[in-house]
């Protein structure tokens, strides 16, 4: 009577535990009883009848899937290998998770094969250049098709990512040899371009000191027209009759400060002229 009883009480304890289902904040879950759909779990502890309840768990966090990279005909008949990425997420209201699992066969395999062909699709229709320089484009349209294809499973699509679209490797080849020729222009014409700055900039110094040097002639010739007719109206004015000794005397003056040598002779101007400024004259020699 005793091993009865041990045994009865071992049994629902073990009953218990078969029935006991913890689901984690990151899951939401869906109870069925004898095949058919009896209540929604949140987080938390919960306890089905084992054998007759079941328990389905559903991860309601951000997931990723890859399209897998495809041969794709662009618009130019090249083949281009494309792969892309998808991210979205189960809604973790009831309907959402109900509609997940009730609405749509393995719904992360769904996701791939709609996006692969929504692929087709666009980029079949450009070409290979303009899918290349059109991705934030293509990931728009991409995002919107699947948004509104998986509408009706309780998923929301996060974001899509190209991952890459590929040329043929023959047409790689040529594209990067066009890619460094108009590097190759590019930095040839920011070359001539820098060179012409510079020719302009020596040009203009070279007009600016040629300027500078000739209003400095100017400026000299100027002055010296001035002193001459400072020194001619202060002879007038003060050497009347003796203007023409005073400019030989200057004539004389510049000449001596260049250390030019003279010989001097007697009866030579430079002693005609001291002697006439002196008021004194000439002695003569005594033979003649």
């Amino acid at each position: 009577m005793d091993y009865t009883i041990f045994y009865i009480i071992g049994g629902v304890l073990l009953i218990f535990s078969l029935g006991v289902k913890i689901v984690r904040p990151t899951h939401r879950a869906l109870i069925e009883r004898l095949g058919k759909y009896k209540t929604f779990a949140n987080p938390g502890f919960h306890w089905i009848i084992p054998f007759i309840d079941k328990m389905y768990m559903v991860n309601t966090t951000e997931q990723m899937v890859d399209a897998q990279a495809q041969e794709i005909i662009t618009n130019d008949n090249l083949n281009a290998s494309v792969d892309a990425q998808v991210y979205f997420r189960v809604i973790g209201t009831e309907e959402s998770v109900k509609s997940s699992q009730y609405n749509v066969d393995r719904y992360q395999w769904q996701i791939v094969n709609l996006a692969r062909t929504t692929l087709r699709n666009i980029i079949g229709t450009l070409t290979l250049k303009s899918a290349n320089s059109e991705r934030g484009k293509i990931n728009a349209e991409l995002h919107k098709t699947l948004t509104e294809e998986t509408k009706s499973w309780g998923i929301e699509v996060i974001r899509t990512e190209l991952k890459q679209i590929d040329p043929p490797s023959d047409v790689q080849e040529t594209m990067n040899k066009v890619v460094k020729a108009e590097n190759e222009k590019i930095a040839a014409i920011d070359f001539a371009t820098a060179r012409e700055t510079v020719a302009d900039g020596e040009k203009r110094a070279r007009i600016k000191e040629a300027e500078g040097s000739r209003q400095a002639n100017i400026l000299s010739a100027e002055g010296e027209a001035m002193a001459i007719k400072m020194v001619n109206e202060a002879a007038e004015e003060y050497f009347i009759g003796n203007a023409q000794v005073l400019r030989k005397l200057e004539a004389v003056e510049k000449a001596l400060q260049h250390n030019t040598k003279f010989i001097v002779p007697q009866g030579s101007d430079l002693v005609n002229v001291l002697s006439e400024m002196a008021g004194i004259v000439p002695l003569k020699n005594k033979n003649s």
